[in-house]
This record gives structure tokens, C-alpha cells and sequence, in this order.
């Protein structure tokens, strides 16, 4: 457990210092990029910069790949899944459209011959997803597997970033108790996985609680995804199986029902989700 502590410590502080230095680097001239292409209107309607998610991408992408501990193939899987799902989710946040929304939504439009950056996305993570799986796995139906929990948990983490600080809390009561199990089983190599992006996401909180910044979806879909790669590599078939089938539920309840009605009318989801955000009668 020591030396898994050891590792998870070292990919935490990575992680947390890399991600808020390129935060700061990529923000330094923030006000000229007001109304640029990094600039969105949150839900209130405000301006809020999407370098957050950048951010995060290059902050976990150095931390997986100078955090001890770690494999050469996982390794790389980690810097694939991050880096690639992060790249794939910037490409959306900068030349996405609403004509299509939702899992259903983009591959419906594929399906009549147009193709989406929505689509683009969900195929390229799709690719990624079991690129990042084949380093990890043994044999092709683990792959396959492996790539469908990888790809579905960084979908299903941006369709949560739709208030401040609601993904990267997702990620850290998700992550979290996979940390805690990995350090306490003595998995060093997935507690220095799970840590990676908790450090990365928990240093960037501030600035999305405080509606500055949101990860958009090259933050979320990197979070997911390194989450998914921490998870697969922990949990045995049956619990991968159980994750898949969770993430699969998840995302197709979210073409039914809003994520955000269900946790605002749960007193106990919509108080973890109000905490450190700005009261809803400030609107």
C-alpha cells in the first residue's frame, strides 16, 4: 500500500500543478479572447472560457506520463486516452454545431449521410477508447470491452457538464472511491491511474465553481476516459461488465431525461451539486 500511496501522491501533485500551470499559461490574455473562440455563455448566459479543458488535457497528459509506477504500454494508454479524447473534444468545442444533439441525434444524422462533429467525436473516442484498451487488455473481447467502458465513461462525463463544477465532481465521487479501493487492495499502478486525473480535475475546480471556466468537452471527455482506463485496469471481468452496462444505461437514460431536473429534484444530489457554486437566485 505504501509504495501505491507513493505513486498516487506523486500523480496527484503532477497532475493538480501541470493542469494549473497551463491553466494559467493558456488564460494569460484571457480578456482578449473574450467573445473568441475559447469563449462560451454558460448557463446563466455569461461568458466563460473553455481553456479550462485544455488545460486539464495537458495537465493529466504530463502527469501520465511522468508519474511513476506505471507500465510502459499503460503508460501509454494513458496519454492516448487522455490526450486523444481531450483532442477529439476540443475539435467539438470549436467547430460543433446544435443542428444534431445527443448520442442518438449524431449517429441518426450519420446514418442520412451527414456528417457531424458530433459524430466525428463519437467515432474517433469509439477508435481511441480501443486503441487505449488494446495496451491494457488480454485478448480481443477484454479489448473490446475495455474500449466500449473507456470511450462510454468519457461520453457520459461530458454530458454532466452542464453546471459549474457538476463534471469534475462526478469525477471525483466516481474516482475516488476507485483510488481508496486501488491503494487498499495494493494496485499501485491503478492508484497512480485513478490519481492522475483527480489531481488534474481538483485543481481546476475553483475556476469552474467560481463560473470562470468549464472543462467543455476536451476536459470531460479526457476525464471520462482516464477514469474508465484507471477502472478497466482495477476491476475484473464481471465488475468491467457491470461498468459497461452502467455507463450504457446512463447514457441512454440521458436522451430521455435531464440529468439536471433529476439532481435538482434529489435534496441530497442537489445539495453536493450547489456546494461552492453561486445560489440559483443570483440569476
Amino acid at each position: 500500500m505504501a509504495r501505491g500511496l507513493l505513486y498516487a501522491l506523486a500523480g496527484a501533485a503532477i497532475g493538480a500543478a501541470a493542469a494549473r500551470a497551463a491553466y494559467s499559461a493558456f488564460t494569460r490574455n484571457r480578456p482578449a479572447d473574450l467573445g473568441g473562440r475559447w469563449t462560451r455563455k454558460n448557463h446563466r448566459g455569461e461568458p466563460i472560457t473553455l481553456l479550462e479543458g485544455p488545460a486539464f488535457v495537458a495537465g493529466s497528459g504530463v502527469a501520465a506520463a511522468l508519474t511513476p509506477g506505471l507500465a510502459p504500454r499503460t503508460r501509454l494508454a494513458a496519454v492516448l486516452a487522455g490526450v486523444g479524447t481531450g483532442a477529439l473534444g476540443a475539435y467539438d468545442d470549436l467547430y460543433g454545431t446544435t443542428s444534431s444533439k445527443g448520442f442518438k441525434g449524431h449517429l441518426t444524422a450519420l446514418a442520412r449521410g451527414e456528417v457531424t462533429s458530433g459524430a466525428v467525436k463519437i467515432l474517433g473516442i469509439g477508435a481511441t477508447g480501443l486503441g487505449a484498451a488494446a495496451l491494457v487488455s488480454d485478448g480481443p473481447v477484454d479489448t473490446l470491452v475495455n474500449g466500449a467502458a473507456i470511450a462510454g465513461a468519457a461520453n457520459l462525463a461530458n454530458l454532466f457538464d452542464l453546471r459549474p463544477g457538476r463534471a469534475i465532481k462526478v469525477g471525483l465521487l466516481a474516482g475516488g472511491p476507485l483510488l481508496a479501493v486501488s491503494l487498499l487492495r495494493s494496485s499501485p499502478a491503478a492508484a497512480a491511474l485513478a490519481a492522475v486525473p483527480l489531481g488534474a480535475a481538483a485543481a481546476l475546480l475553483p475556476d469552474d465553481l467560481g463560473e470562470r471556466a468549464m472543462l467543455g468537452d476536451a476536459g470531460a471527455n479526457s476525464l471520462g476516459a482516464l477514469l474508465g482506463l484507471a477502472a478497466v485496469t482495477k476491476l475484473g471481468r464481471p465488475g468491467r461488465l457491470v461498468l459497461l452496462g452502467t455507463v450504457a444505461a446512463l447514457t441512454a437514460a440521458s436522451e430521455k431525461v435531464s440529468f439536471t431536473k433529476v439532481i435538482a429534484a434529489n435534496p441530497v444530489l442537489n445539495r453536493i451539486d450547489m456546494l461552492g457554486r453561486r445560489p440559483v437566485d443570483h440569476v
